[in-house]
């Protein structure tokens, strides 16, 4: 059996650069014995950046990249030379990409749009050279900066389908055939449950040269919240949907009970599902009369929009796209909250923090060759890096 290409789990290990240390040296020149010192910085570590991209729509380059290494700054030299920068690496993901700590499950971010670019992990910074340390009472100072060490963490990216409307119902529901009927998707179609393996999308095209973006994903049975059937897998692809759409097909024995089994398990899976537009489609009706339908339309839950469609004969399939348009306009209009919750690995739930991922501070430890004379504790460190600003007039 052929290996899916669509993959939106991975699970890989990041370490950015570590900073340069900064130089020892002092100037020395013909007739001038004691230059001074003029040991340059070190360059910064070089970053680990995430950079959403359009163009993509599965997380397979990261599958056989499991290893993303920054490059490491390098050293001062004399004659007040900076080092050079390590050089960052970008890793290239969908949009929809939302990044955990792999260790606690902690959200981390999460890439929405074409083109953000977010540091995962910060490069450390480079090491003062000598000549910063110079003083009326200190005029050689044999000691210099060592670099910040490296951040290495496990991250894993999860992708979750950016679509305005998401297609949800138990298997053989027809939302492939709906799928394929209104848009350019060709997903797979069949007499048989979880034909759908993987999830599909298609641009639907509207009036006036308007469009939205549909997804399928595959079927939902009960229990999909505790991991039954393609479970939790698929399930997280429906909380990036603006509207979802509920189908259920005509022969269905209970139609309200099969609607309350899929709302359950999405309120049970992501208790903010329950606050998306929901629309019902009653699915091939094309063997139904004006009777039938009425008989099934008292049965059916108040106050949510529903509409009989089959996309074998087309029946109410304009009506269906005028209810979605008008849903995702509504949706669109919403105020959108001052903060998003986003479900943790464990199941839990978690206020998001905001989008800059702050700097943590590392320890910061000297090697012993880097260090001459005097000894280089933390304390010293941290402040000389308070005193120094970066500004030409600090130096």
């Amino acid at each position: 059996m052929a290996e899916s290409n669509f993959i939106d789990y991975v699970k890989i290990l990041c370490r950015s650069g570590k900073g340069g240390a900064g130089s020892r040296h002092f100037y020395r020149a013909k007739y001038i014995p004691k230059g001074g010192p003029d040991g340059g910085d070190g360059g910064r570590g070089g970053h680990i950046i995430l950079r959403g991209n359009k163009n993509m729509w599965t997380l397979l380059p990261l599958k056989y990249q499991r290893h993303v290494f920054a490059g490491n700054g390098q050293s001062g030299s004399g004659n007040r030379s900076f080092g050079k920068d390590g050089e960052d690496k970008i890793i290239e993901v969908p949009c929809g990409t939302v990044v955990f700590d792999a260790e606690t499950g902690d959200f981390l971010c999460e890439v929405t749009q074409d083109g953000e670019e977010i540091k995962l992990l910060r490069g450390g910074r480079g090491g003062l050279g000598n000549w910063h340390f110079k003083s009326a009472t200190n005029q050689t100072p044999r000691y210099a900066q060592p670099g910040e060490p490296a951040i290495e963490k496990s991250v894993i990216l999860e992708l979750k389908l950016l679509a305005d409307v998401g297609l949800v119902g138990f298997p053989n529901a027809g939302k492939s055939t709906l799928l394929s009927s209104i848009s350019a998707a060709r997903p797979k179609i069949a007499d048989y449950p979880f034909t759908t393996m993987e999830p599909q999308l298609g641009i639907v095209s509207y009036r006036d040269n308007r469009s939205f973006v549909m997804a399928d994903i595959p079927g939902i049975i009960e229990g999909a919240s505790e991991g039954k059937g393609l479970g939790l897998r698929f399930l997280r692809h429906i909380e990036r949907n603006a509207v979802l759409l509920f189908m259920i097909p005509a022969d269905a024995n209970d139609i309200r009970k099969e609607y309350d089994i899929l709302l359950n398990e999405l309120t049970r899976f992501n208790p903010e599902l329950a606050d998306k537009h929901r629309v019902l489609a009653i699915s091939k009706c094309d063997m139904l009369d004006d009777e039938l339908m009425a008989e099934i339309e008292n049965d059916l839950p108040e106050d949510l929009p529903h509409v009989f469609i089959s996309a074998v004969s087309g029946l109410g399939i304009q009506q269906l796209k005028d209810m979605l348009w008008e849903a995702i306009t509504d949706e669109a209009n919403r105020i959108e909250p001052a903060t998003i919750t986003h479900r943790r690995l464990d199941g839990h739930h978690r206020v998001r923090e905001e989008d800059e991922f702050l700097f943590e501070n590392t320890p910061k430890e000297a090697d012993d060759d880097m260090l001459a004379d005097e000894e280089w504790d933390d304390e010293e460190w941290d402040d000389s890096w308070e005193d120094y600003d970066g500004s030409d007039d600090a130096r």
